[in-house]
Parts: structure tokens; C-alpha cells; sequence
């Protein structure tokens, strides 16, 4: 196993998310396999039944296309709450205090409509 945080001279470690250079390497390697092979699996693909290249485009569908995930309307809310204090924690104080006065203006105006 590696070392471990700060022993390496970075006390922060490897950003989270980040791959690692073996990672990196493999993910290069594929593309390139790939990339130069592309002709002879497009004729290998057509030599396919139907219901197997279907099956294999499936399969490699999942590589171009992300996945939905669903999300519950109270974690969307929430998430978009997180957002918003990130923002408004970063944002100046005359910023804040013109967004509050918008919001204070457009409540106003939006019970006058519903009188």
C-alpha cells in the first residue's frame, strides 16, 4: 500500500476524484486500442447477429451515454439550498443585501396579486 497522507510531501494528498497515473495509463491505452481498430470492429460487428449486436451496442451504450439517477424532490431542494448558502457565503455583503431586497420586492408584489 502506498503511504499515507502528508508522507509524500504533499500534506493534502492526491485531489479527490483524480486518477491515478495507472489509471491514466489504462485509459489511454483503450482509447487507443480502439481508436485503431475501429474499422474491424464495425465489419467483426456486422458479421453479428441482430440480437447480439444489439446486446453488444447496449453494453457499450453505457460508456457515451451517462445513466439518469433519480433524485427525490427533497435532495434536489436540499441540494439546491447547498448551492445557494455556498453561494451566498462567498458572495459580498452588498450582493446579499440586493438579492434580500429583490426577494423582499417580489413578495410584496406577489401578494398584491393575490389579493
Amino acid at each position: 500500500m502506498g503511504l499515507k497522507k502528508g508522507q509524500t510531501g504533499n500534506p493534502n494528498g492526491r485531489p479527490r476524484g483524480s486518477p491515478n497515473k495507472t489509471t491514466s495509463n489504462i485509459r489511454k491505452f483503450v482509447e487507443a486500442l480502439v481508436r485503431d481498430n475501429l474499422f474491424s470492429m464495425k465489419k467483426d460487428l456486422k458479421k453479428v447477429s441482430p440480437k447480439d449486436r444489439l446486446m453488444i451496442l447496449e453494453k457499450l451504450m453505457q460508456y457515451t451515454i451517462p445513466k439518469q439517477q433519480q433524485i427525490s424532490v427533497e435532495a434536489q431542494i436540499q441540494a439546491e439550498y447547498a448551492a445557494l448558502e455556498l453561494l451566498l457565503s462567498n458572495a459580498p455583503d452588498e450582493a446579499i443585501e440586493a438579492i434580500t431586497e429583490r426577494i423582499v420586492k417580489l413578495n410584496q408584489l406577489n401578494k398584491q396579486e393575490n389579493e
